[in-house]
């Protein structure tokens, strides 16, 4: 199949099982300071319930593997694929989006049935090497909506007049880390750029393809607080000039003032409301927010080609990232981690891309209009989930995701 790329070893069955189960218990611990209300509200039509994260992909391993490869399979319950298949046209009817959050029944305990039931199925089908990168897929996928339930609970908890905490962060200030010490400078020229070789990817990741690049250089850290602070205190949300069309009419639309979560010198995190760290990197701002702020530095923000170049010898595990705790970015100084980074680009299909056949190739191709691409991992990516190829895309507006920027220029 061409939706997912990855290697062939010979024990590669074997190291999907490792993993398989460990993904499945850890989206089961993500909810475990959750009550059967907290999983099952909806914050806003672009969040899901928890509760449906959890349905959802227990749903995609049970369409795309039992279903249609472990003979003798039956359903735990025919009426649940038309409540938990999200996008997948070719699956036929769904409920709607929007309405997720109306779904009372079934209740946590009745959906972590239905994932224990689909968990044993599954064990006939991990050793099977010829469905190892449909595997790869669902686990890749299932940790996809592990940084979605952590975002989106936290949207919920937000809107709560209490301010609940989802759970403990780290005491103190964590360790920023030590980065690179100036920009990080590249002298452009024709790069490769995309997954080409052995290892996962999706397929809007392929295929591998040249680019030409002008010299440019990268911010060796991210954006941070207290710099957010002086763009505001500089007019920056009230002064046209530095904003898009689009975005200048967002901001007067919806009042925007600032990040989302923030409130005088608080912000809401996944510990609750916290005195806001000025040396931390700003968060959950927009594209529209981040080009601006670009402008208003006299720099812009990178492209994607130019910031996976960049990102090539960095450890994509390195950072900031989720490892099963509540977490909030600190400013690790590298180049993954933190918050997920917006680039100039908007998310399109690279020359010669072609999705693949069936279901599963409605993935990712058909988003390919009117989105952004942001590069990185945030403090809520599951660690070894990104990498440098790895194409992460928003709406310019959408900001309840760990989302910040890292300045780029022209040499």
């Amino acid at each position: 199949m061409d939706l997912a790329h990855s290697s062939s070893a010979a024990g590669r069955s074997r190291s999907l099982s490792e993993r398989f189960r460990a993904l499945r218990s850890a989206s089961v611990s993500l909810v475990s300071p959750l009550s059967d209300a907290d999983a099952t509200i909806q914050s806003m039509p672009d969040a899901s319930p928890a509760k449906w994260h959890l349905a959802h992909t227990t749903w995609f391993f049970e369409t795309f593997l039992l279903r249609d490869h472990l003979g003798g399979y039956r359903l735990f319950d025919e009426r649940w694929p038309y409540l938990f298949n999200s996008y997948y046209e070719a699956e036929g009817e769904r409920h709607a989006r929007a309405a997720r959050g109306m779904l009372s029944r079934p209740s946590l305990d009745e959906v972590l049935a239905y994932r224990a039931h689909v968990d044993g199925a599954m064990e006939g089908l991990l050793g099977r090497e010829e469905l190892a990168d449909l595997i790869a897929l669902g686990i890749a996928h299932e940790e996809q909506h592990q940084e979605l339930l952590l975002t989106d609970i936290k949207h919920a908890l937000w809107r709560n007049p209490l301010g609940p905490a989802y759970g403990d962060l780290p005491s103190g200030v964590m360790d920023r880390g030590e980065g690179a010490l100036g920009w990080i400078e590249h002298p452009g020229g024709i790069a490769m750029i995309g997954h080409k070789g052995a290892g996962f990817a999706f397929d809007n990741e392929v295929p591998a393809h040249r680019v030409l690049l002008e010299p440019f250089a990268l911010s060796p850290r991210l954006v941070t607080n207290r710099e957010w602070d002086a763009f505001i205190a500089d007019g920056g949300y009230r002064t046209a000039g530095l904003w898009l069309s689009d975005g200048w009419a967002w901001v007067q639309e919806n009042a925007i003032a600032a990040p989302l979560y923030w409130r005088e010198g608080e912000a809401f995190t996944l510990g609750g409301w916290r005195v806001r760290d000025p040396e931390a990197p700003v968060t959950h701002i927009s594209h529209y927010e981040a080009d601006a702020y670009a402008t208003w530095a006299g720099m812009r923000l990178p492209t994607e080609f130019e910031w996976e170049v960049a990102a090539r010898n960095s450890d994509p595990a390195a950072g900031v990232q989720c490892d099963g705790l509540a977490v909030h970015p600190v400013g690790s100084g590298q180049l993954f981690g933190d918050c997920w980074q917006w680039t100039r680009s908007a998310y399109l299909p690279y020359p010669r891309f072609r999705p693949a056949e069936g279901a599963v190739g409605e993935y990712n191709g058909k988003f390919m209009s009117g989105q952004c691409v942001l590069k990185g991992a945030s403090c809520a990516t599951p660690r070894g989930h990104s990498r440098a190829t790895y194409r992460n895309f928003f709406q310019p507006y959408q900001r309840w995701q760990f989302t910040g920027l890292r300045l780029a220029r022209d040499l």
